[in-house]
């Protein structure tokens, strides 16, 4: 089977979120035979859940829909790399394959801060391709909170 990317989608539902003023943040959960789940995007704002990231979001709803625990097999695209949260929800979920856009050298918990699969104590680790779509995942971003700055307090 031939790769294909599902991070234009990850990047419409980022759009999506910043139109709604959350964090522009997308995902998107693909199947082993390369078909889509299910996408979402950030909702903390919305939902008054301080959980409701893109990625928990998604895996979620994926879990929901195909009446699983596990996501055994499927690979998760994110615009931003994963928050320590999210990385060990995408452990205990068992993604296959995690790609994601921008980095986090903040908030992330995959390649930056608190590097969730690379402790002992995690019991999966997905394979990760970072950088996939990260120019236009970082301009979103840029563009998101330059807006908040403008628009003040």
């Amino acid at each position: 089977m031939q790769f294909r990317s599902n991070m234009s989608v990850a990047l419409e539902e980022a759009r999506e979120a910043a139109a709604r003023g959350e964090v522009p943040v997308g995902a998107v959960v693909v199947a082993p035979d390369g078909t889509r789940v299910t996408a979402a995007g950030n909702r903390t704002r919305e939902l008054n859940d301080p959980t409701a990231h893109a990625e928990m979001l998604a895996l979620r709803d994926a879990c929901a829909l195909l009446g699983v625990e596990r996501l055994t097999g499927h690979d998760l695209y994110v615009t931003l790399e994963p928050c320590p949260m999210c990385a060990g929800a995408i452990s205990n979920a068992r993604i296959r394959r995690l790609y994601f856009g921008a980095d986090d050298p903040k908030s992330g918990g995959v390649a930056h801060g608190a590097r969730v699969f690379s402790h002992p104590q995690c019991h999966h680790t997905p394979e990760v391709y970072d950088g996939l779509g990260a120019a236009e995942a970082e301009a979103l971003l840029r563009a998101f909170f330059a807006d908040r700055r403008r628009a003040g307090p």
